[in-house]
């Protein structure tokens, strides 16, 4: 998760367990617009995983905590329309997903939303590299297509599919095409985050993942985006940090960016 940075630096930041694991969310986030809308912005790792993969990733959650968490809000998986996906890794679609049956084969649980992918990130899904085929889930790009519901959109796309005040950063660092979304908000926008800054760490800019593709192409775009976010008061949507859900971006004296005003996971972010 912390690339080429040695373990004394990053157990700092998050702690390990005996096996070298470390902590990790699966976050995803919930538009309620004024007009009734309901947009999902991913869907988490969910619990698709048959159980020898569940053990080998250290997914401990047996429910599907995303279901739950809508339900907690009142909102149905029926109530969804719209679910924008900047990505296809299993820890970030796999939540499109039924629970695991031995006998029973993987559905959609959303069934009336629309699905958006972003035309490079879809292709890369299709057409994997050896080095990320494993990412992928092979099931999910049949049923995506045959739901009759799947737009493959790109980077100009935003304000036609979401609206107007959405836009799209497009990243090749972490995966090609990889579509993340600006959130127009009261208080500044808000960008979903998604791998380029999968959490707070992740916001120094050499810190970087060894599942990033490309790492030093990665950073420029880390630099390009938190320069722009933090010169318009913008917010970041963290979607794998396991205690912080948004901050706000500031430097330090030495030009370093860092993570201020840490909003607590499930928070309500209207404010």
């Amino acid at each position: 998760m912390f690339g080429n940075a040695p373990n004394a630096l990053w157990s700092r930041w998050l702690e390990p367990d005996e096996q070298n694991r470390v902590p990790l969310a699966c976050r995803a986030l919930l538009v309620q617009e004024e007009d009734g809308r309901n947009l999902l912005f991913e869907t988490g790792i969910g619990t698709f995983f048959e159980p020898k993969f569940r053990d080998r990733y250290g997914v401990v959650e047996e429910e599907h905590v995303l279901l739950g968490s809508l339900a907690d809000a009142g909102v149905r998986p029926d109530d969804i329309d719209l679910v924008m996906l900047s990505h296809l890794h299993f820890d970030h679609a796999g939540g499109l997903l039924s629970t695991w049956s031995e006998s029973r084969a993987p559905s959609l649980v959303f069934p009336r939303a629309r699905f958006l992918v972003g035309d490079r990130a879809w292709e890369r899904a299709c057409h994997p590299h050896p080095r990320d085929r494993a990412s992928f889930i092979p099931e999910l790009q049949e049923l995506l297509q045959k739901s009759g519901r799947l737009d493959i959109v790109n980077k100009v796309d935003a304000p036609s599919v979401l609206g107007a005040g959405y836009r799209f950063h497009e990243s090749d660092g972490h995966t090609p095409g990889l579509l993340l979304t600006e959130i127009p908000m009261p208080g500044g926008p808000v960008v979903f985050a998604g791998d380029l800054v999968p959490g707070t760490p992740w916001v120094h800019l050499p810190i970087t993942m060894g599942y990033d593709r490309f790492p030093e192409m990665l950073i420029d775009e880390k630099r390009e985006l938190l320069t722009d976010l933090e010169s318009r008061h913008g917010r970041l949507f963290y979607t794998h940090d396991p205690d912080v859900a948004l901050s706000r971006l500031e430097r330090d004296g030495r030009g370093r960016f860092r993570a201020i005003d840490p909003m607590p996971a499930a928070a309500d972010l209207a404010d």
